[in-house]
């Protein structure tokens, strides 16, 4: 495409040549009677030379704008199914299920498709070659979805690695397709990847494709079953296909998919004879007590679609009285009644019209109230609020139409309505009037919302405000979520349900209940994921509270969404959010809203950092957090107030705030903040020497990271008892404890702890001796902090990056590394970082024999690291400037820094460092 796209501007060029050689020949041939002034005169004597000089720099130019064109990055067009949504509505999510559903009763004589579909995947594995995907199509009804569900209970064996079930409601009234982004967050969830490790972002296109890419990795060498349900096209569908060959694809759609790589599976409706087969197997009736004539006919009329031949069948069995005949006069009645349909929807809706008119009046009104559900399966509880009945009778009503093949089941005691019943159930729901509609959206919502009240009680931290149950809470029960597992499984079953109903909503107008919803969904979100899905409900949430003119209710959304902006590591969008929101919780007058948001806003200057922005953004966080009385709150302005101390190297005070934030913590039962002031108390104590204090901090809140099966955090604590066994001598030690926490970063996609782990490693392959793979690793960690925005952890890489280059030579590689990582850690106010480049550039220059320059490097370390009482930077600036003493002045000037090095290492308990110093001095001395 771009070599097409710069040939064309070289042609477009080469004519403007061209051209301006032909108007120039005019112009000159014109012009020939007066004189052109100045340079131009010599272009009208020579105008061959003047026209072959134009030509060769519009050519010159043409070339250039190629090479300009070509070095662009190419943009895709953009996805049809992807710009319909344009993110800018509600979020979806796609209905995956881990297992295959149920295999129907009602499945029958589809002999010839099956044995095609065994012996083309059965020649594939034999032969070694890759199966290909394989399109069940037909028209509705029809029964694609039970062939392929029947089929894949029969190949399941061949496929041991697991089989997924994934519904893309290509064509399911009242629904969006699913999108592909989601229906791979849905699916790389389903397969166990934690949420936090799936591809996040703002660009659609580039998030699909680094969602392929991993899905396609997680089932590479694996050999498994992939049902993609009621797709609409093959773009929807493309993104989701598994990189590897040994995967059976099975797809369903009413529509023929192009696809080059396809095997076709067209299911068509039933044999007339198999038909009436399926009835009598179906209506419990003997097979001698039926007129097959007159079942003949009665198929027929329904288009020997299962799904009718179903649904009749259940009607004579319900109705020992009635015979065959009865059943078909009623039949042709129902018909009739809906002629104005299309042929085969006709076909199948006269046998819905006829099972429905055979319900009691309780049960039509149960079944109507199922078309204004928003979502794609659902339970009792969802069934007892929306019909506004108990869920005991909610169940028993399910059962029911279960048993009259109005509903089917799927695992974990849910139901969904097939599409053709859903947009039967629509139709006749819609009869009723939009206001049944929006009571019925009402009705859901307050079921959700006090379901999730419960939930966030096990998942919401000790102290948070979370989202109180509405009012009318007591009208509904809920289920029993008893325990955090039970709660997050019920959150994950029910999180495409209910943003289905967010939506719904918010096309309904009805905003409040869009708020509220979402507000109550963040919890789960914030830890959950995936957050561009995060994003986009807080998105929709703000547009709802600016038309109801709510600003607490806008402040709130706009909190949220500048959270998942910083963890997403959007810091300019975060920023701009939270400036939003503390605004709008100025305006009324909010002052825990306000002090909320100021707190998320400290945290993103702190990683940006903005220390001092950081610091005041805390400051007054706290004072508005002790105004109101709110223990946690200041809880976590304090930690993170001690957070912005540490990185600034004011040591004293980082401890200061830590420890009250602990003590608020502990008070609280907040193990989780407990965990973390724990961890970063650990960092402080080991970067002022207190070595065994730090390595006992942070066992502790490994322990509780531990109890709260918080891996990422687990990693955390993790690295920072690596670092304090590292300068410690224990060397070992160290490349185990940062080898286990890349294991946790990696498996959890944790990027910056990975970045930090590789960082580690890299000082210890320096330290053991090889400085070669130690500047290759710290590489990699600096592209890594690069791609984060993380300044410290880029200013830390290249200080680390400058010893290592220093160790193999590289003098000017080093001093360039140096002078950058200076460069930062100035900007960030980190005062130790800053002494401990230093360091390592003293050490260069001293290996270097620039002595003097050594020891002027190592004063002013010295002197940074006594004003902040870093005494492992102090000892190292002391032993420097006393070598380099010993060589310019003699050992006179040398052995008083020497001794004190050695007594503040003997101190601190860096045995090796101490024991250099005493054999060099031993070694002096003899």
């Amino acid at each position: 495409m771009r070599m097409r796209r710069g040939a064309a501007l070289a042609v477009v060029a080469g004519g403007g040549a061209v051209t301006t050689m032909l108007v120039g020949l005019v112009t000159n041939a014109v012009s020939a009677q007066s004189h052109w002034p100045s340079w131009l005169g010599w272009l009208q004597r020579h105008p061959w030379l003047s026209f072959v000089i134009l030509g060769v720099i519009a050519a010159a130019l043409a070339a250039i704008l190629t090479v300009l064109d070509d070095r662009r990055p190419s943009r895709l067009d953009p996805e049809p199914v992807l710009r319909a949504d344009d993110r800018s509505g509600p979020p979806g999510a796609a209905l995956v299920l881990r297992s295959l559903p149920r295999d129907t009763s009602a499945f029958t004589n589809r002999s010839a498709e099956l044995e095609s579909l065994v012996q083309s995947v059965r020649a594939a594995q034999e032969s070694g070659e890759g199966l290909p995907v394989h399109v069940i199509d037909g028209m509705p009804g029809v029964g694609k979805t039970a062939f392929a569900v029947h089929a894949g209970h029969v190949l399941s064996e061949r496929f041991p690695d697991g089989q997924l079930f994934v519904n893309l409601n290509g064509h399911t009234p009242g629904r969006n397709p699913v999108q592909a982004t989601e229906a791979l967050a849905s699916l790389l969830a389903a397969a166990g990847v934690p949420t936090q490790q799936i591809p996040v972002g703002d660009d659609v296109g580039a998030v699909t494709e680094a969602r392929a890419a991993m899905w396609r990795s997680r089932l590479a060498g694996k050999k498994a079953l992939l049902i993609l349900d009621n797709a609409g096209s093959y773009r929807q569908l493309e993104p989701l296909l598994p990189g590897e060959s040994e995967c059976l694809v099975l797809v369903t759609s009413r529509k023929r998919l192009a696809a080059q790589e396809e095997v076709v599976l067209p299911v068509q409706a039933l044999p007339p004879d198999h038909a009436v087969d399926l009835f009598v197997r179906l209506s419990g009736r003997p097979a001698d007590a039926l007129d097959r004539d007159v079942l003949g006919e009665m198929v027929r009329l329904c288009g020997c679609l299962p799904l009718g031949v179903s649904l009749l069948a259940a009607r004579l069995r319900h109705h020992p009285s009635w015979s065959a005949a009865d059943l078909h006069a009623r039949l042709v009645e129902a018909r009739d009644r809906l002629g104005e349909l299309r042929a085969g929807e006709r076909a199948v809706a006269a046998t819905f019209d006829l099972s429905y008119q055979d319900l009691a009046a309780e049960l039509q009104h149960f079944f109507r109230t199922l078309g204004h559900y928003p979502g794609t399966d659902l339970d009792a509880y969802v069934g007892a609020a929306l019909a506004a009945v108990t869920v005991a009778g909610a169940r028993d009503q399910l059962d029911a139409l279960y048993d009259a093949h109005l509903i089917d089941e799927h695992p974990g005691n849910r139901y969904r309505l097939h599409d053709l019943l859903r947009d039967y159930a629509r139709g006749l729901a819609d009869e009723g009037g939009s206001m049944d509609h929006v009571q019925a959206v009402r009705r859901v919502g307050t079921y959700y919302l006090a379901a999730l009240a419960v939930a966030n009680d096990h998942i919401a931290r000790r102290g948070a405000v979370a989202s109180p149950p509405p009012d009318d809470a007591g009208e509904v029960e809920t289920p029993p979520l008893e325990s955090r597992p039970a709660a997050l499984s019920w959150l994950e079953d029910e999180r495409p349900n209910i943003l289905a109903c967010i939506r719904r909503a918010n096309a309904l107008s009805l905003y409040d209940l869009v708020i509220r919803l979402a507000a109550a969904m963040a919890p789960f979100l914030r830890q959950a994921g995936p957050w561009d899905q995060a994003v986009g409900l807080h998105r929709t949430a703000t547009e709802a509270a600016r038309h109801t003119g709510d600003q607490r209710a806008l402040a709130d959304a706009l909190t949220e969404l500048g959270v998942i902006r910083r963890f997403m590591a959007a810091y300019p969008e975060a920023t701009e959010a939270l400036n939003e929101a503390v605004t709008q919780y100025d305006a009324v007058g909010d002052h825990g809203g306000k002090a909320d948001s100021l707190n998320q806003l400290g945290i993103v200057w702190y990683l940006t950092a903005d220390n001092d922005a950081s610091a005041r953004a805390q400051t007054e966080a706290l004072a508005l957090y002790r105004e109101i009385d709110h223990r946690l709150g200041q809880a976590n302005a304090l930690a993170d107030l001690g957070m912005v101390r540490r990185q600034t190297s004011n040591f004293d005070a980082a401890v200061e705030a830590q420890s009250e934030a602990l003590s608020l913590y502990r008070e609280l039962g907040d193990r989780y903040g407990e965990a973390n002031s724990l961890r970063d108390l650990g960092v402080v104590h080991c970067l002022m020497g207190e070595y065994e204090q730090a390595a006992q901090r942070h066992l502790e809140a490994f322990g509780i990271y531990e109890e709260l099966d918080d891996r990422v955090h687990q990693a955390y604590a993790l690295n920072e008892l690596g670092v304090v066994r590292r300068v410690t001598g224990d060397l070992d030690g160290a490349r185990e404890s940062h080898t286990q926490a890349l294991e946790y970063f990696t498996e959890l996609g944790e990027r910056f702890g990975r970045a930090t782990c590789i960082r580690y490693l890299g000082a210890l392959d320096r330290l053991t001796g090889d400085a070669t793979t130690a500047s290759r690793v710290l590489e990699e960690a600096l592209e890594a902090y690069r791609d984060l925005g993380s300044r410290g952890g880029e200013a830390a890489s290249l200080g680390e990056l400058g010893a290592a280059r220093a160790a193999v030579g590289d003098q000017d590689g080093a001093v360039e590394a140096f002078d950058q990582s200076l460069g930062i850690l100035r900007e960030l106010g980190d005062r130790c970082g800053e002494a401990e480049v230093l360091n390592h550039w003293g050490t260069l220059l001293r290996t270097s024999d620039d002595l003097g320059a050594a020891r002027r490097r190592f004063e002013q370390a010295l002197a940074m690291a006594q004003a902040i009482r870093c005494p492992l930077e102090e000892a190292r600036a002391l032993e420097g400037v006393g070598r380099c003493n010993w060589v310019i002045d003699g050992p006179e000037q040398a052995e008083r820094p020497l001794r004190e090095a050695l007594a503040i290492y003997r101190q601190l308990g860096v045995i090796a460092s101490a024991d250099d110093i005493e054999r060099f001095l031993v070694s002096q001395a003899g």
